[in-house]
């Protein structure tokens, strides 16, 4: 008999985190979040997110051990400004039984009813810079710490329950021996010549995050057409500074300004922590932070994290000034490859910008979505 419970103490909280451990414990691809850290995602005093949104979470059990797990998220600026009528899903993992799917999804159709909401979607967090979409291809291919790992029965549950894909979503690599850095160094000359531009790096940590705000507002101003976009507030960027950038080593992060000194672009790299992460299972200590430090100076992959362009200056060879100052950065670091996030199969302005790295596709995913009747 499957029974679902909804998480309330700190201690199911930790259970329903650690769930996916038990889950992927033998899988080599599976990339472990900190427990800490997954665990504050849902702490309403440290997540400013949830100022704005419900999240509920719900565990299934058989014979008293948790065999599937799914969070129900309704993100009111979501609802009530852009007029979405939707309740979204997320932190989905369960064994290979549809109906145990099926239990923890009727929470998320109940919850959407209650509030009167017309349609779940999912999987996907809160926002546009939260983890996103079912694993359908490349489940060989090792994950990063910014995206879901899945079993490829997954799809298969969601279509057995009537569900339609929503968005589709593509990630890709590219190979440090396919770029050439002359080039962009060049270009990149040319077009502050041209256009009276500039761009900046960082040395110090401090230095990114006293510019973080605006490389947030031009994030805003620059994915804001895409679907399901949701703005980032004052407070949001608060959090984002914290629990991000503090991976990434400011010399990864690249602005570009016009002549007015406004900023135009923005791209951030990070190493990739993946096998670090691995590693680690989940927690700091004894010897996780000594992993992760060495992932930020030694790895030599790394992730593509953020890209953002004025869309006013989007065919003016910013990416040009922004890749070319990434790569004088880089060399000498001996980095392979660089994996980049999910990306929307229709923003096709973010596929031109990589056009030039002979790009291969990596992994596939999507989100599902199914009328709350």
């Amino acid at each position: 008999m499957i029974q679902v419970q909804k998480v309330i103490s700190d201690t199911d909280i930790k259970r329903f985190v650690e769930f996916p451990f038990k889950l992927y414990k033998n899988s080599k691809y599976w990339v472990p979040p900190i427990i800490n850290e997954e665990v504050n995602i849902f702490n309403p005093n440290v997540n400013p997110t949830l100022k704005n949104a419900d999240i509920s979470l719900f565990v299934a059990k058989k014979n008293d051990e948790i065999v599937g797990r799914i969070a129900a998220i309704i993100n009111w600026i979501e609802v009530k400004e852009q007029e979405i009528s939707k309740i979204r899903f997320g932190w989905f993992d369960v064994i290979d039984d549809v109906n145990v799917t099926k239990k923890l999804i009727e929470k998320v159709h109940e919850i959407g009813k209650e509030n009167n909401l017309e349609y779940m979607e999912g999987p996907m967090g809160f926002s546009n810079l939260d983890k996103v979409g079912v694993l359908t291809h490349g489940f060989d291919e090792i994950g990063t710490m910014i995206t879901w790992y899945n079993h490829s029965y997954y799809s298969s549950h969601f279509k057995k329950l009537n569900f339609k894909i929503e968005k589709e979503y593509l990630e890709k690599k590219f190979s440090f021996k396919n770029v050439d850095s002359d080039y962009y160094l060049k270009m990149s000359s040319i077009i502050k010549k041209r256009y009276d531009f500039k761009e900046i790096s960082f040395d110090k940590t401090k230095d990114v995050m006293n510019n973080a705000n605006e490389m947030f507002d031009l994030f805003n101003k620059s994915y804001s057409r895409l679907s399901s976009f949701v703005e980032i507030n004052d407070i949001q960027k608060e959090y984002l500074k914290k629990k991000f950038l503090k991976f990434i080593n400011p010399k990864f992060i690249s602005f570009a300004y016009n002549k007015d000194g406004n900023i135009i672009g923005f791209a951030i790299i990070m190493p990739s922590y993946a096998k670090a992460l691995q590693k680690m299972k989940g927690k700091f200590f004894p010897f996780g932070f000594y992993h992760l430090m060495n992932a930020r100076k030694y790895s030599k992959n790394l992730t593509l994290y953020l890209i953002g362009v004025d869309p006013e200056y989007q065919n003016k060879g910013v990416t040009a000034i922004l890749f070319s100052t990434l790569l004088q950065n880089l060399k000498g670091k001996d980095i392979e490859d660089c994996f980049r996030t999910p990306e929307l199969i229709e923003n096709d302005a973010i596929d031109k910008i990589w056009k030039n790295f002979n790009p291969v596709l990596r992994k596939k995913r999507c989100t599902y979505k199914k009328m709350l009747k």
